[in-house]
């Protein structure tokens, strides 16, 4: 059984981590062209570095102390999924929470993990006075497929440090 509960600063380390497996292979992905969305062949593996944990935990970290939302999904007393949200309004009326990151473990895909983690991020978003979440998403077909399920769509205004940072991410919101 998946126990979730909020995660403490004090507790994000490497070892966290060792046994969730971020692989992902990519074949198809959506792609922002002359104004239209299309589905392209770009072929990849997407997995984190030794480099990539540790700015990862730092960052999770950051979100924790700054007063922002962190929640883990365990399972056997392991890490299988994750989500944090960040804790500033941006975006003017749209009272944007950034919804910095949500990973499920590639062992546990497609279990209700990533749906349940992203449902408690937008009760804690929305008590904390934010309209939408704003997601810079990956934009492997699958990714935007949970993403539309969970109801987002296009992002109303994006946030350029988002587009500057992944210029291949769908930018896109969640109103809560």
């Amino acid at each position: 059984m998946i126990q979730y509960r909020n995660l403490y600063v004090n507790e994000l380390d490497r070892e966290l981590f060792n046994e969730f497996i971020r692989h992902q292979e990519v074949t198809k992905c959506w792609r922002k062209e002359d104004n239209e969305w299309l589905i392209k062949e770009d072929p990849f593996i997407d997995d984190w570095t030794e480099t990539d944990y540790q700015i990862l935990i730092s960052c999770l970290k950051n979100t924790i102390i700054t007063g922002g939302f962190v929640q883990g999904a365990f399972y056997n007393g392991n890490l299988k999924g994750f989500i944090s949200v960040e804790p500033d309004l941006f975006g003017g009326e749209q009272k944007y929470l950034d919804l910095s990151s949500i990973y499920v473990s590639e062992d546990k895909r497609g279990k209700g993990i990533g749906a349940t983690l992203f449902i408690a991020a937008k009760e804690w978003a929305k008590k904390k006075g934010a309209h939408k979440l704003y997601i810079s998403a990956h934009s492997a077909v699958e990714s935007q497929a949970f993403y539309k399920k969970m109801g987002c769509a296009e992002a109303e205004v994006y946030c350029q440090k988002h587009v500057n940072e992944e210029p291949y991410d769908c930018q896109l919101e969640c109103i809560l």
